[in-house]
């Protein structure tokens, strides 16, 4: 199969990217390599990559339309994985712009690619950021999710509502994925369990916010793959029970589907924390602090429906996905252990 993976220099496309290259797939991959975390980092993974014979690459940004639309009628992917976004809930509150124009209008010069060129399944990523102010635990796709707390969470609720919109309009089958806190080897520097790991190492206190009362549903890498590769191959069906006077946001009338994609075991963040101790053999310096604009305090997926519509569920726990994310940083830094 021949597929188009958007984001594919990034942390969660590279993954999939290889995985689907593992599996035989011929795979097409796009990224404007930008700067907003080390760029080394995108380059190396891209590398790899680069390694096999199945995957060809194109240095686009996915904003430019006319690019984009040329990108498509050249290779004419059998299906699309968009991954690429401007990532990061607080980035957003400082640089609302970016986060425009990347998830939005990207998102529909993606749409518009897989309409005029007949995409058999477009599969995306929101987030479980789209859950926002929402308390009832866990995190249901069949619950609504109309107040995020973060302009990001906004643009990713709002990619699901222009998907609908094409599954709807123009009978495009598309699929959500709301992606719970991902982690894992070749992780994003920006990302908490990343930034903790190298202050631990120089001995620098790490940022706790809500003074580390908060709790996440880490989810390891390889789960995320999993799940992803067995998705693009189901093609969305219209649910025929669906109901106009009791809609179902994870349905429709339309070929369009929601999965939450998360362990399904939230984890405190202290606990958490603790793990890298151990397996760093470094205790950390704490600065407790108050709840920062834009966050959460819980995040709990409910994957019922990937357990039912994929015969699977998440299997990494954080014992084993974070000695794997350690040795990795150890290895890819040169670290010198002292313990």
């Amino acid at each position: 199969m021949k597929i188009l993976v958007t984001g594919s220099a990034g942390f969660i496309g590279f993954h999939t990217s290889k995985r689907l290259l593992d599996s035989g797939h011929d795979v097409i991959g796009l990224d404007n390599l930008n700067t907003y975390y080390d760029i080394n980092l995108k380059k190396d993974r891209l590398k790899i990559l680069q390694g096999y014979d199945g995957f060809t690459f194109h240095k686009i940004d996915l904003k430019d339309q006319d690019v984009v639309e040329s990108l498509f009628k050249k290779e004419s992917p059998q299906r699309v994985i968009h991954l690429a976004a401007q990532a990061g809930v607080r980035y957003s509150i400082d640089h609302p712009q970016l986060y425009v124009q990347s998830n939005i209008v990207g998102t529909f010069n993606v749409l518009e690619g897989c309409r005029h060129n007949k995409v058999e399944h477009l599969v995306y990523a929101s987030s479980s950021s789209v859950y926002g102010l929402n308390t009832k635990y866990p995190f249901s796709v069949h619950d609504q999710s109309s107040h995020p707390t973060s302009l990001y969470g906004a643009t990713k609720i709002s990619n699901e509502l222009m998907a609908h919109s094409y599954s709807h309009l123009y009978k495009l089958p598309t699929t959500g994925l709301r992606f719970f806190t991902v982690y894992g080897p070749w992780g994003r520097p920006d990302m908490s369990y990343f930034l903790f790991t190298k202050s631990i190492l120089a001995s620098e206190p790490i940022n706790l916010y809500n003074q580390g009362n908060m709790t996440r549903d880490f989810t390891y890498i390889e789960d995320i793959v999993e799940g992803v590769s067995r998705i693009i191959k189901k093609i969305p069906e219209p649910n025929p029970n669906w109901s106009g006077p009791d809609p179902d946001p994870a349905s429709s009338t339309a070929p369009y589907r929601l999965y939450n994609i998360g362990s399904n075991r939230p984890i405190q963040l202290m606990n958490f924390v603790q793990e890298i101790e151990i397996n760093l053999g470094v205790k950390a310096k704490l600065n407790l602090m108050p709840m920062q604009d834009g966050d959460i305090k819980k995040s709990h997926a409910d994957v019922d429906d990937l357990v039912k519509d994929f015969e699977y569920s998440p299997k990494w726990n954080i014992q084993n996905g974070i000695k794997n994310f350690i040795q990795w940083y150890i290895d890819y830094y040169n670290v010198k252990l002292t313990k």
